[in-house]
């Protein structure tokens, strides 16, 4: 062991700034990373086993123990549930003769759930072994198991793939694309490298002017001007970075997953024109654990980029030097922030640092840096090749340009859809085939919980700012119980605890929804989750705290009536019994219960 970790250190230029890499490269070849490995690695890199230790506890893919020969990991979020989780759940425990959490005696099969793996469109989805399976049944559990059994490889359980590059040998994934609706911009016609030719031919200046005068708004769900926070990094001195976040974790949303099956040429070109455009030399996608399996596909498309000069060194003949590296998460929900998301590629907990300084003054290594979306990346491709004036001509005036939706939960056609900002949320329910619907849950959990009422709504930035996430929700479900609690149990799992308020009124919303689905809730209960969620909203350092309370909040304002079927008109009362609480004790020792009445 000791020698295959030295080599795995080496390999990674013995800097503790990759000490993601190096965990999850030792995770990969033990099935864990032990506490041998964590000493090691901290006496080779020169770092504390704190040090260590306090990332690798920070991550979910990350196990002290041995996680089986097969790693299940079954997806718990809302759509999965939807779709069926629970059957599936329940098959592989039948099979296994293990709950989830456990690993059976023989170590061959390790069952555990994790949060929104990005298949939200082809539910109930798990990973074994970073290898994804998409609309689980029970009648397919027996058959992987049996496969399991067999010792056969996970690749070798399916034969059949998904469209698009989802078949390419280097990918061979059964995940389908599920593109219901093309746009002029991400997923219309793309050439290589047309955009970044005409970049070269611009100034720096000019470049981040076209961005700035398209009005192109982060992607992220934050909607920050793209050519404004450009034009801050550009006028910072010294070394710069491009970073993309590609760790898309809010559940429901499975659009960037598209976008880099699909444009992965066109996200890595818009990081260039980027990097032209600030004066950076280096970029880093950071794309989350649950998409490792695009990370040969990726790679070769990196090489395809330098073998056409479109990456590296004296780009296109323009003396114009970037390049890029894929940085893999080890699933943290937070890390979607774009602070924290800095922290974990430098190798530390994925914990969001307070601002100011801004990433664009001192991010990556403390140099200022550029953070865009997947999809803002893909936007810059087509605005300075089809000019800012043709970009402004789609959308809304406050916003400009295309969204896309991933789009999943109780509809006939989900999948990822391309429009102009400016549509209404009934309109698209009817472009999905969605029918007798309850509620609109709007830019995922973080988000809004929309009423019929509502839905003459527009989705765009100054009414309906979005990500991308929708899930539908039919007016079968039960929607505190279904959707509202399993919500709040993934915020108080996915809290980084940094914040004292997140971390406390996280499990606190979440025990008082419980208590209000249990039919012990009385209607002081309601006011005391909307004060909880006010404090949370304006203490909480970043934006999962600030946003946390939302499924509680906004469920409460648009569908009271549901909460006071469930809850009590009267006043707090304790069902705690004393006399039956001391009556064994009393028993015992020979003393009456009442004694003090």
């Amino acid at each position: 062991m000791k020698e295959k970790i030295i080599s795995i250190i080496e390999s990674y230029g013995r800097t503790s700034g990759r000490l993601m890499d190096i965990l999850l490269s030792v995770q990969a070849e033990f099935r864990c990373v032990s506490e041998e490995a964590v000493s090691l690695i901290a006496s080779e890199l020169g770092v504390s086993e704190a040090d260590v230790n306090q990332t690798k506890t920070f991550y979910h893919f990350f196990t002290t123990k041995p996680v089986g020969k097969y790693a299940v990991y079954m997806n718990n979020s809302v759509t999965s549930v939807m779709k069926g989780m629970y059957d599936v759940v329940d098959e592989f425990e039948k099979q296994a003769g293990i709950k989830f959490g456990q690993t059976t005696p023989d170590g061959l099969l390790s069952l555990n759930y994790t949060a929104c793996i990005g298949m939200s469109d082809q539910e109930p989805a798990a990973l074994i072994n970073n290898v994804v399976f998409t609309e689980l049944t029970r009648d397919k559990v027996r058959k992987i198991y049996s496969d399991m059994r067999d010792g056969k490889p996970v690749e070798a359980m399916f034969n059949e793939f998904g469209d698009g590059n989802n078949a390419n040998q280097l990918v061979k994934t059964m995940v389908k694309n599920n593109i219901r609706r093309r746009g002029n911009v991400t997923l219309g016609e793309y050439e290589v490298g047309k955009g970044l030719t005409k970049a070269l031919s611009m100034s720096s200046q000019e470049v981040i002017d076209e961005i700035k005068n398209s009005n192109l708004r982060g992607r992220g769900g934050a909607g920050f001007p793209t050519g404004l926070k450009w034009q801050f990094c550009s006028k910072e001195t010294g070394d710069k970075y491009v970073m993309c976040n590609a760790d898309e974790g809010e559940p429901g949303t499975f659009k960037d997953r598209v976008l880099l099956t699909e444009r992965a040429h066109m996200i890595f070109e818009g990081m260039a024109v980027a990097g032209y455009a600030i004066g950076a030399k280096e970029g880093v996608l950071y794309l989350r654990h649950e998409y490792k399996y695009l990370k040969a596909f990726m790679e070769s498309v990196l090489a395809e980029l330098r073998n056409k000069n479109i990456l590296g060194n004296n780009i296109l003949g323009k003396g114009f030097n970037f390049d890029i590296r894929v940085q893999f998460g080890a699933g943290a929900y937070v890390c979607g922030e774009e602070s924290a998301l800095i922290e974990s590629s430098e190798g530390k907990r994925g914990e969001p640092r307070n601002r100011p300084p801004f990433p664009v003054q001192r991010g990556y290594n403390a140099k200022p840096t550029v953070i865009n979306n997947v999809e803002t990346f893909c936007s810059v491709v087509k605005i300075i090749e089809n000019g800012s004036a043709w970009y402004r001509g789609m959308g809304t005036e406050e916003s400009a340009g295309t969204k896309l939706l991933s789009i999943s939960g109780d509809c006939k056609m989900p999948g990822v859809y391309e429009i102009e900002w400016g549509m209404t949320i009934a309109d698209m329910l009817q472009m999905v085939g969605a029918e007798d619907v309850q509620a609109v849950q709007v830019a995922g959990p973080s988000g809004i919980c929309l009423p019929p009422s509502q839905f003459n709504r527009k989705i765009a930035i100054e009414d309906l700012p979005t990500g991308g996430s929708m899930i539908v929700i039919g007016a079968n479900r039960d929607l505190i119980k279904d959707v509202v609690l399993n919500f709040m149990e993934f915020f108080e799992d996915e809290s980084c605890g940094s914040c004292v308020t997140c971390r406390s009124f996280n499990m606190i919303l979440r025990k008082q929804v419980k208590k209000v689905v249990d039919g012990r809730g009385i209607k002081s209960d309601l006011d005391n989750m909307l004060a909880w969620g006010e404090i949370m909203r304006k203490t909480s350092r970043c934006g999962l705290g600030q946003t946390a309370s939302n499924p509680v909040s906004t469920t409460i304002k648009n569908f009271l009536d549901l909460y006071n079927a469930r809850v009590k008109d009267a006043e707090y009362q304790s069902d705690f019994d004393m006399h039956k609480a001391i009556e064994e004790s009393c028993e015992v020792v020979g003393r009456p219960a009442n004694i003090h009445e």
